[in-house]
């Protein structure tokens, strides 16, 4: 069974849903380390009341990005982590976390890469971009992690219709429900080696 790490900077929705499907069976793995970088951050709160390991690996004490990307490996090595999932965590990963974990990180980002992403594009401006755009679908893209923000190949894409009415909230909303059911079901291809990660 999958040990998972989950990553995330703010309110850790993706990471709820995949604890929720590790937890009624959909997901034949298990989440063995929450980390944040953020003090405030729903997603530390969460993890806490479902009793999964936390971390902060943020503020002050791991300004220095070296320092920082010590202490992010081992805290996935510590726990047994078979899988990183970057949902929603805003920091690069060091090159440390990188090497060791290569071909074995994996981002969800909330429109079809390689349009709409890079450094910056996130929530809201993803959404705002996309209609700016005129497109008319957007989706999900589940994508191996590397050194560039939303470069690393990509793993499966999901398709997600531009209505004529959507605002940025709109579509947003509709974008994040898919990206909840669609982040497991590949996560399960992945654990019942379905899809198999090659760096």
């Amino acid at each position: 069974m999958l040990t998972l790490g989950l990553l995330a900077s703010h309110r850790g929705s993706n990471v709820r849903a995949v604890v929720e499907a590790c937890g009624d069976g959909r997901l034949d793995a298990r989440p063995g380390l929450v980390i944040s970088n953020n003090a405030n951050s729903g997603v530390l709160e969460f993890a806490a009341g479902s009793k999964i390991p936390a971390r902060r690996v943020g503020g002050p004490a791991f300004a220095n990005d070296a320092v920082r990307d010590v202490a992010m490996l081992e805290e996935l090595q510590r726990h047994g982590v078979d899988l990183v999932l970057l949902l929603g965590y805003m920091k690069l990963l060091g090159p440390r976390t990188i090497a060791a974990y290569r071909g074995r990180i994996l981002n969800t980002h909330p429109a079809l890469l390689p349009r709409h992403g890079g450094k910056g594009m996130y929530g809201a401006r993803v959404h705002e971009a996309v209609l700016t755009a005129g497109d008319v679908e957007t989706g999900v893209t589940v994508h191996l992690v590397d050194e560039e923000y939303d470069h690393g190949e990509i793993v499966a894409h999901c398709r997600v219709r531009v209505e004529p009415c959507d605002t940025v909230e709109s579509l947003s909303a509709r974008v994040l429900q898919r990206e909840h059911e669609f982040l497991v079901e590949i996560l399960q291809a992945i654990a019942s080696g379905q899809i198999v990660l090659v760096p």
